[in-house]
């Protein structure tokens, strides 16, 4: 069965930096696309960012220049450096996959992703 799990959420003051983790395993991961979500309460999910099989990323603009997206092919792990952090990122952090595919467009699609994980609680204070 196909699994997501994230971790490194935590508090941390504006201006500083986390890095987000998720260990994926039930399908293949080399052939996935990988995204990254977000959802404050009472707003709607936002994509924040995505990386193909082949390491090509795309970024929210929100969060374009502050945020990067990589991935370990070896370890089965996508990773979300955060950093220059905002009061506005605040929010919930989902990880999730779309199996055997690859996304062309310039930000996730919610819907282009079959798979998630739990979440990991982002909070930044001003």
């Amino acid at each position: 069965q196909v699994q997501l799990v994230e971790s490194g959420g935590g508090s941390v003051q504006a201006g500083g930096s986390l890095r987000l983790s998720c260990v994926a395993s039930g399908y293949i991961f080399s052939r996935s696309c990988m995204g990254w979500f977000r959802q404050a309460p009472g707003k709607e999910r936002e994509g924040v960012a995505l990386i193909n099989p082949n390491g090509n990323t795309a970024y929210a603009d929100s969060v374009k220049g502050r945020f990067t997206m990589s991935r370990d092919h070896v370890k089965n792990m996508v990773y979300l450096q955060m950093n220059s952090l905002k009061p506005e990122d605040t929010g919930m952090y989902y990880c999730a996959a779309r199996p055997d595919g690859y996304c062309f467009t310039t930000t996730p699609r919610a819907t282009d992703f079959g798979y998630w994980g739990q979440g990991t609680q982002v909070t930044v204070s001003s």
